[in-house]
């Protein structure tokens, strides 16, 4: 007997997919299995041309073409000639501010998983505070702050940026209620912020583990990741940031602290791909990550801060804290290491991975009870049976993409949005069929933990959470 998967809505107008890497084919069975449209207004922009062979097979409209800042307003003013219908993109080298006002300005739904700017943003802007996350997150958030309401757009909705924001506020309730409080669920930005520091929280790792492999060793001189290549090279490019939160008595030498704006973040003078956290996540127990940046680092920061932005009584610590698939961090190796890119790149495919799962949560620290991990434990095998075309760490995010497009659909006049603001319930509701094992796990591990002692560092033993413990020397 075939799966029944529940219809969420009606989606009036066209679907337009921009992008179709491996998060866009994760995400277009999704949207075929919960949304009813009209199946010849969908179609899929796309310049590669293996593209078009994979869509005619099955009967998809198709364009071979890639949106560029000189053609994206008549190529979408095209798509949707009379407004509405959704756009989701899913694309590299695509300014996602250019593609989210445009398509407001028409009355089109939008989402995306990352702001995105044009094509050479990463590598070749020369001052890296321009190349940050802030500021690209900051012109999004300016912009919503001159254009309230309207049309919504929602901003950054993968699974990280995305589910780990939804999974911050169950994490919150989770050990609120574990700690014997009686807490009314909140209701806005104010009562969680003022739930997290009630809660002593000083910050938040999100910490992951990707174990998923595959029989065949990595080749030399290609990349292999579980999802897009460019997209981690990009941000791996990027200088390593996160946001600062008020309990740090130190501050890293080449640290900078952004000068308008939120506030809520810092970066340093060295790309994320090559820093490294102390970290833990169930799995591994502890663990190194790469502190890659990421728009959840700031979002997350920023809205749990209490008082004034410049100078806050309470703020969150936060960052990425990544440990990809052992082929990817071989990769990141060879590269750093050559000082140039891979020309073959390779995502681990559903069907060729023989073991692992993408152990991705947030990992709440500096409370009473000292650390809370809470996550997907999603092994690539029940990805297998869960969605088409997809191994673990896709369908985190095409999942996730999928909440954000209901969530949108549902409420389609709330301006621009990150997952922070969104009701991390219904969202949670939507997308945890896809996420496996979903579970909380507490643990006394600290950064002063294992350590080795025969070759001293300049750590803070008073605060085993101080970011300065953290880092990796």
């Amino acid at each position: 007997m075939p799966q029944s998967h529940p219809v969420y809505g009606r989606i009036d107008g066209p679907v337009v997919i921009i992008g179709f890497g491996s998060i866009g084919k994760g995400t277009l069975p999704l949207i075929q299995r919960h949304f009813d449209y009209d199946a010849d207004r969908l179609v899929v922009i796309d310049p590669n041309p293996d593209t078009h062979l994979f869509l005619s097979q099955h009967g998809i409209r198709h364009e071979q073409i890639a949106i560029t800042r000189e053609n994206y307003r008549e190529v979408l003013t095209r798509m949707f000639p009379d407004g509405g219908g959704f756009c989701v993109n899913l694309s590299v080298d695509t300014s996602s501010l250019d593609l989210m006002k445009l398509c407001r300005e028409i009355g089109v739904l939008y989402i995306d998983t990352v702001v995105e700017p044009w094509a050479g943003f990463y590598f070749d802007t020369q001052k890296n505070a321009e190349r940050t996350n802030y500021a690209l997150r900051q012109k999004v958030r300016d912009e919503k702050a001159a254009n309230p309401g309207g049309t919504t757009a929602v901003s950054c909705c993968g699974a990280n940026p995305g589910m780990v924001s939804w999974f911050v506020k169950e994490a919150l309730l989770t050990l609120a209620r574990d700690t014997g409080r009686e807490v009314d669920v909140p209701t806005d930005r104010g009562d969680w912020a003022a739930l997290m520091q009630s809660l002593g929280v000083k910050g938040v790792h999100i910490a992951e583990r990707d174990t998923q492999a595959r029989r065949l060793p990595r080749p030399r001189g290609t990349f292999v990741n579980t999802w897009s290549v460019e997209g981690f090279i990009s941000e791996g490019f990027q200088p390593a940031e996160l946001g600062w939160g008020t309990h740090e008595a130190w501050f890293p030498e080449n640290g900078h602290r952004q000068d308008s704006g939120c506030m809520a973040g810092i970066w340093l003078d060295r790309p994320g791909a090559i820093t490294r956290v102390h970290t833990w996540c169930p799995t591994p127990g502890p663990q190194f990550g790469f502190l890659v940046t990421h728009n959840e680092a700031i979002s997350i920061s920023d809205y749990y801060t209490v008082g004034d932005a410049s100078a806050p009584e309470f703020r969150p610590t936060c960052h990425y804290a990544y440990h990809p698939c052992d082929d990817a961090v071989l990769s990141l190796h060879e590269m750093f290491g050559s000082g140039r890119q891979q020309s073959t790149h390779e995502i681990l495919d559903v069907d060729e991975i023989v073991e692992g799962i993408d152990e991705l949560g947030v990992l709440l620290y500096g409370h009473e009870k000292n650390a809370l991990w809470f996550g997907s434990r999603l092994s690539n095998a029940e990805a297998l049976k869960l969605a088409p075309y997809q191994n673990a760490t896709g369908l985190q995010v095409t999942s996730a993409v999928l909440a954000g497009m209901v969530w949108a659909l549902e409420n389609p006049e709330a301006g621009i949005v990150e997952t922070d603001e969104m009701d991390h319930v219904r969202c949670l509701e939507v997308q945890r069929p896809y996420l496996g094992p979903v579970e909380a796990h507490y643990t006394d591990w600290t950064p002063l933990q294992d350590r080795w002692e025969h070759f001293p560092e300049d750590i803070d033993e008073s605060d085993p959470w101080q970011f300065r413990n953290v880092l990796a020397t």
